[in-house]
């Protein structure tokens, strides 16, 4: 059993500097440390993070 999951991303920019960078970076952070079995597909546009999509499974034990 899966579930998909599609986290859509919004970025600024502060003086100039990537903040999207960090905030993309931080956000990936939090999906890893709660995703225990699974995939992180990441979807860049114009060397930014737009979305992250997850896929989890559930693995069963008899």
């Amino acid at each position: 059993m899966s579930e998909h999951k599609t986290i859509e991303l919004r970025h600024a920019r502060i003086d100039g500097q990537r903040a999207d960078i960090t905030a993309s970076i931080d956000k990936v952070r939090g999906v890893l440390e709660a995703l225990r079995f699974g995939s992180i597909t990441l979807t860049v546009h114009d060397a930014r993070v737009v979305q992250i999509d997850v896929t989890e499974k559930t693995r069963l034990t008899n």
